[in-house]
């Protein structure tokens, strides 16, 4: 058993921040926090994005707070630019990241602290920083006759690459930013490409300035008040049209059909009777917050949610959300950081005086 005032769990870019902004409040390492992380390298969820995703084609990624990201290759893959520029931020500022350990429950201890039981061990902490995204829970939906279908399901988190569907007809599932990405990258391989989605997607033209952003964190912001389940800011905010859609768009490679009724072992139909016949299916339908650790405490709502104000749990102050909801990007995990610092410096001052 080993205590620590606060634990950190993961090490994206939600969880640096978090970890950032404890060392300015005068948290020491080891002593004071320790962070905890999973996955065998830096670099969070990026590490494992697919090589075609090179970093030229990242919209919208903020630098960590204290350490700009200069000079990188927008030619070179995305997940090898962010993991150095992880690993170099994690060695610039001391963070001491223990990986790979895996957390598997946080439960209510002596004393009012918690204990977090890892792979490596338990630590009793007096707070802690939840920052374990999505990435670990892809979520794959269920429809009938799926399990006689012959052919391939792989989901987003598998994703290879385009060249893996040359000469194959693929069915790609998913409105969201990663389902046309794929399908836009799949097409010119793949013998042919069918698009379905649940609901007609929306694409937003125009530039999304600070108002736009701030309105759509504001509707994610709103349900997990509210203890539903979070939406991601992009499911709010519709697709860009941006030139890569509209050339989609004009192909007919973003020819958009309802989704499906049934899987069949050679492909997909609906209920009017058509058919799809297809070589591979592609879930691009998105993930779900990864806080099955937190199951002990109960924090989770009948909407399906953790109800949180700002980055606070409502049901345990000593527990903060960060890359949660509305705050489930770049620039949020960054502001979210420092918030949730900011209320646990507030809460261990009320208790007793801050450990060196």
């Amino acid at each position: 058993m080993r205590e620590v005032e606060v634990v950190v769990v993961g090490a994206g870019q939600a969880g640096l921040a978090g970890a950032h902004h404890l060392r300015r409040a005068g948290f020491e390492p080891d002593r004071g926090f320790v962070v905890l992380d999973h996955s065998p390298g830096p670099g969070g969820a990026w590490q494992f994005r697919w090589p075609s995703l090179t970093y030229g084609k990242v919209h919208g990624i903020h630098a960590l707070p204290g350490m700009e990201l200069t000079d990188a290759d927008p030619a070179r893959a995305s997940s090898e630019v962010i993991s150095e520029y992880f690993d170099r931020y994690e060695r610039t500022f001391d963070l001491r990241v223990r990986r790979p350990v895996d957390v598997r429950a946080v439960r209510e201890g002596p004393g009012g602290r918690l204990l977090v039981e890892t792979s490596d061990g338990t630590w009793a902490t007096r707070a802690l920083i939840n920052a374990t995204g999505t990435w670990d829970r892809p979520f794959w939906p269920r429809h009938p006759g799926q399990e006689t279908f012959r052919g391939r399901q792989l989901h987003t988190a598998q994703y290879p690459g385009p060249e893996a569907f040359a000469g194959q007809r693929a069915v790609v599932v998913g409105g969201g930013a990663s389902g046309t990405q794929h399908l836009l990258e799949i097409a010119p391989y793949a013998a042919a490409t069918t698009w379905v989605t649940r609901r007609p997607p929306v694409f937003r033209e125009g530039p999304f300035d600070e108002e736009a952003g701030r309105a759509a964190v504001a509707l994610v912001e709103e349900r997990v008040r509210q203890g539903l389940a979070p939406r991601s800011v992009v499911s709010v905010t519709g697709l860009p049209l941006n030139d890569a859609i509209r050339q989609g768009l004009a192909d007919g490679v973003l020819d958009r059909q309802p989704l499906f009724d049934r899987i069949t072992p050679d492909g997909v139909e609906w209920a009017d009777g058509r058919r799809v016949a297809a070589d591979v299916i592609l879930w691009a339908t998105g993930f779900r917050p990864a806080v099955g650790h937190l199951a002990p405490l109960r924090l989770r709502e009948p909407g399906g949610g953790i109800r949180v104000e700002g980055t606070r749990a409502v049901a345990d102050p000593r527990i903060h959300l960060v890359g949660y909801g509305p705050s489930a990007s770049t620039v949020g995990a960054n502001r979210a950081g420092r918030a949730a610092v900011r209320d646990i410096r507030r809460l261990l001052a009320e208790v007793e005086p801050l450990a060196a």
